[in-house]
């Protein structure tokens, strides 16, 4: 990825600009990060989430945020109950990995969001990204309007909900003011035109329906993708001689018609006649 490569590249020593590019790429998603540079390190970056999803972020005996530590390789997770202010510890430079200081805050983020800590991890993967929208920016800030809108998102028994996600093998959760999506680099960007098209007013039928008709497509490229690759690797030394793998066909077809078929054609084969004779002596 360019952003892990970006962040691998940078010094030990942080410069001016290497503190800009990570402050710029610590700032995505609004979230909120505070980062101390001291030597070369990094201490740590913070972010607050609602105060009634603290307890999900701290799980049963400390076993989700056990989780979070041991999934992202950082030194610590620090929470403060009362406020919903929380701190992320890092080790020295390259003791851990620059992508996960990025995106371990938006898991935080989507748990905090609503969504289920076991679903929200999936984005420590390298190839899942995040997204999240609010409401307030298509029907501004009524409860009864964002209220509406959710409903229409999530549909009835959260059948609508659950048909884009199958769509577009993204998880999506719907919580207060906010969706928060996360997908790969196939899947969010389909999936999140598609809300965003609902949100704006469009019809749930024309929009499953290009969801549907994309995800066909999809599956075509992906299969024609798969032939090629095969295609690819079945392709041996005949390919470099013209005609060479019709004269090992020929000749293959040769042989067997001269290999017996039975126990009695092989005996027949194998059988002298009165004028011949093996001679067994060593020269």
């Amino acid at each position: 990825m360019l952003i892990r490569g970006m962040l691998r590249y940078c010094p030990c020593h942080y410069d001016a600009l290497s503190t800009t590019i990570l402050n710029k790429f610590l700032h995505m998603n609004d979230a909120i990060f505070k980062t101390d540079v001291y030597h070369g390190h990094i201490m740590q970056s913070s972010l607050k989430i609602p105060k009634k999803r603290i307890a999900i972020i701290i799980g049963k005996g400390g076993e989700t945020k056990r989780m979070l530590i041991e999934n992202s390789g950082c030194k610590s997770i620090n929470i403060n109950s009362e406020t919903g202010d929380i701190s992320i510890s890092w080790g020295e430079i390259g003791s851990y990995d620059p992508l996960m200081m990025m995106k371990l805050p938006d898991v935080i983020k989507a748990i905090g969001r609503g969504m289920n800590p076991n679903r929200a991890v999936s984005l420590l993967n390298d190839d899942m990204l995040f997204e999240l929208i609010e409401l307030k920016s298509f029907v501004g800030k009524k409860a009864n309007q964002q209220r509406r809108i959710r409903s229409r998102i999530i549909g009835s028994e959260g059948k609508i909900r659950r048909r884009i996600e199958n769509l577009t093998n993204c998880e999506i959760t719907v919580y207060g003011g906010t969706i928060v999506l996360i997908g790969d680099d196939l899947g969010l960007p389909v999936a999140s035109d598609a809300i965003r098209k609902i949100l704006n007013g469009a019809e749930h039928g024309p929009v499953l329906k290009r969801l549907e008709n994309i995800r066909k497509k999809q599956r075509i490229d992906s299969r024609s993708l798969e032939s090629i690759e095969i295609k690819e690797k079945s392709l041996g030394f005949e390919h470099l001689v013209p005609g060479l793998s019709n004269i090992t066909q020929r000749r293959n077809r040769k042989l067997k018609s001269f290999q017996p078929n039975n126990d009695e054609d092989l005996s027949e084969l194998m059988k002298l006649n009165d004028d011949e004779k093996i001679d067994w002596s060593e020269e």
